[in-house]
């Protein structure tokens, strides 16, 4: 697993990599297994501003596997 070791906790890099039928799926999901229940909880674990608890990034990198996408945490803005 690619346990992050960076400043930034956000999943937008791998989010920007699905596809837009999938993003419905996928987000019931990740708020399923992190137990979120509202949009603004989920946006601020999408955007890093809450860091996830070690279970929680396997958590998002397994939800992320089953959509075939592997390089998951950056915000998407850099190489």
């Amino acid at each position: 697993m690619n346990i992050m070791v960076m400043d930034n906790f956000s999943f937008k890099k791998g989010y920007l990599q699905l596809s837009l039928i999938d993003v419905p799926d996928f987000k019931k999901k990740i708020m399923d297994k992190l137990s979120i229940r509202t949009r603004q909880s989920f946006h601020l674990r999408l955007n890093g501003e809450i860091e996830p608890k070690v279970s929680e990034a396997r958590a998002i990198e397994e939800v992320f596997s089953e959509y075939g996408i592997t390089d998951v945490w950056g915000d998407g803005t850099s190489k």
